[in-house]
């Protein structure tokens, strides 16, 4: 979408503008978006912010899970390659992912592979609130965690996520 929309705009939107204006917010999950159409009008971003996320977290455990593994490992390759969605290849290159020594690469994919096996989905998280550092850091001190604690933590991390998105996709 070139121009944000204001917010009677988007209450005004017809179920396919809707879909087409906000369908890639949550990664590869334009169900988010169309589901969350049949709650206009909406009072704030919020409001609708809330109404996309309750798609995600209405979803069966199995289903959530499904979700979660639509999302793309931290990863330098990703980001050199081109695989990821315009959104996640930049949030992604603003926490210095594109920057990364071989080494620190090397690291990072071991995380991932960790992470993956033992919960079951990628570790995610909302990478332009943290340094390079800081992400390395937080998949630390996460991957010994329960798979439910992760679970949860994952949609948290995907309401932060998509609350940029959003935002940036609204006007004021």
């Amino acid at each position: 979408m070139s121009q944000p929309l204001d917010l009677a705009s988007v209450n005004a939107l017809d179920e396919a503008a809707f879909a087409n204006a906000f369908g890639s917010v949550f990664e590869h999950f334009p169900q988010a978006a169309e589901g969350a159409w049949a709650q206009r009008p909406f009072a704030s971003a919020t409001a609708l912010h809330g109404a996309m996320m309750d798609v995600v977290r209405k979803l069966d455990e199995p289903r959530q899970r499904d979700f979660l593994n639509l999302h793309p490992q931290l990863s330098a390759r990703n980001i050199r390659a081109g695989t990821m969605t315009a959104d996640s290849n930049a949030e992604q290159k603003s926490a210095g992912l594109d920057a990364m020594s071989a080494q620190q690469e090397a690291a990072l994919d071991q995380l991932n592979a960790d992470y993956q096996a033992r919960h079951g989905f990628p570790f995610i998280i909302c990478v332009r609130h943290y340094t390079r550092e800081g992400i390395f850091a937080a998949f630390e001190r996460r991957l010994g965690r329960s798979t439910q604690q992760e679970l949860d933590e994952a949609l948290a991390q995907i309401a932060a996520i998509t609350r940029g998105r959003l935002a940036a996709r609204l006007a004021g």
